[in-house]
């Protein structure tokens, strides 16, 4: 596709600000075009759900760099417009203002938005932006109740977040155990105990059927027929990849994990189009089949491993093999999980107790070595990531861990 001259970024998040890093600093010395829906500079989304909502965070502190830093990488930035169509054949970029953005490259890191419940009810709320965290920090300082839909990463930390802030908090969970969309349930039921220990209304293996309210919700209604009385909802509910404005351009999205489907190298079916992010689903030597990770580490990752393979050129690069890493603060303590942690058939404590709320576990798939997992045990999870960057057996893992305690 010849020399590359410009390049264009669609997405101003974690992914799409590392993706801008990391093109200079291989030297990259052309026009680099940012494209974002918000009107923010690119900011980290963890704190939201944490420190912020607990008033210990203001949106500055959740800016990912100061104004130098970000100046440094001279940017042609266009925030507040929205990637509206992709036009492969003009290798343009077409923005909701009718303008439109040409380049030679392009990496899509449109990221993903939160999917919201069905209705139109005041008080109802999903946390995604810092606009959806000032709402609900708002609303903590005027409600007594919160009810949180879904107990996954999000919805446990808005639980965890709520009760430091002196609110009744009932989690509803469809599955029977939190987290359960990455962490097995063999361990999963540490996490239900870790909520009821601090005084929340775990409610599991029970979907909600509505909210009911006049223009604003009073309660919430639950599938085994019970109602919560609440003017508070907050929704964990998962995220859509943000893909909408590629149909028709021929590039290919995963059907079976959502999202704009690549091969090992970030390449789309598009040639000069790449994905990195949250956005991005590819095949993942060491876990078989597509993985697609919503993760903070995974974005800058996945941006530096997109960039040297865009530089490389069509035919060269690395393979991107990852042992993904994501991390929760909850109640004051750290969950951590290195690789994959569901599906398991095996699950086992290898330091600590669970009653202790303090341990090391290790998951296990087929005879492997899949996924480390651990609470407030930093030092020790960290240990094991090596045993993850290459296939490990149930038996070589259990050799590593010395002494047991």
């Amino acid at each position: 596709m010849g020399e590359i001259r410009d390049v264009a970024i669609a997405g101003a998040g974690m992914a799409g600000l590392h993706t801008a890093e990391s093109l200079r600093e291989a030297g990259f010395d052309g026009r680099i075009t940012m494209i974002g829906e918000e009107e923010h500079r690119p900011y980290s989304r963890p704190p939201l759900s944490k420190e912020f909502l607990t008033g210990k965070g203001a949106p500055v502190g959740v800016a990912l760099r100061d104004g130098p830093s970000f100046e440094a990488l001279d940017l042609d930035v266009r925030l507040g417009r929205r990637a509206q169509r992709l036009r492969p054949r003009e290798r343009a970029v077409e923005l909701d203002d009718g303008s439109s953005v040409t380049a030679d490259r392009l990496v899509v890191a449109t990221g993903a938005r939160a999917r919201r419940p069905d209705t139109a009810l005041d008080g109802v709320h999903v946390l995604r932006t810092v606009e959806d965290a000032e709402a609900v920090r708002d609303a903590f300082t005027t409600a007594e109740r919160v009810v949180v839909v879904g107990a996954g990463f999000i919805g446990a930390e808005v639980a965890s977040s709520a009760r430091a802030a002196g609110l009744d908090v009932v989690l509803v969970e469809a599955a029977a155990t939190p987290l359960t969309r990455v962490i097995d349930p063999r361990v999963g039921g540490v996490f239900t105990e870790l909520h009821r220990d601090q005084g929340v209304d775990v409610r599991l293996g029970v979907g909600v059927t509505g909210f009911e309210g006049r223009g604003r919700v009073e309660r919430v209604r639950l599938s085994d027929g019970d109602a919560i009385e609440t003017s508070l909802v907050v929704a964990g509910l998962g995220a859509l990849p943000n893909t909408d404005w590629l149909e028709g351009s021929g590039v290919e999205l995963a059907a079976e994990t959502g999202g704009v489907l690549c091969d090992e190298y970030c390449r789309t079916a598009v040639p000069g189009v790449y994905a990195a992010g949250d956005v991005a689903a590819w095949p993942h030597r060491r876990y078989g089949g597509l993985v697609r990770l919503e993760h903070w580490t995974n974005a800058g990752e996945q941006a530096a491993a997109t960039v040297a393979n865009l530089l490389a050129g069509d035919g060269t690069g690395t393979p991107y093999t990852p042992v993904p890493y994501f991390w929760s603060d909850q109640y004051g303590m750290k969950i951590q999980l290195l690789g994959q942690a569901a599906p398991a058939d095996t699950a086992e404590i290898v330091h600590g107790s669970a009653e202790d709320r303090k341990f090391v576990a290790f998951l296990g798939r087929a005879g492997m070595l899949v996924g480390v997992l651990g609470l407030r045990s930093t030092p020790k999870v960290m240990r094991y990531r090596r045993l993850l960057s290459e296939p490990t057996t149930w038996q070589d893992a259990l050799a590593e861990v010395s002494p047991r305690s």
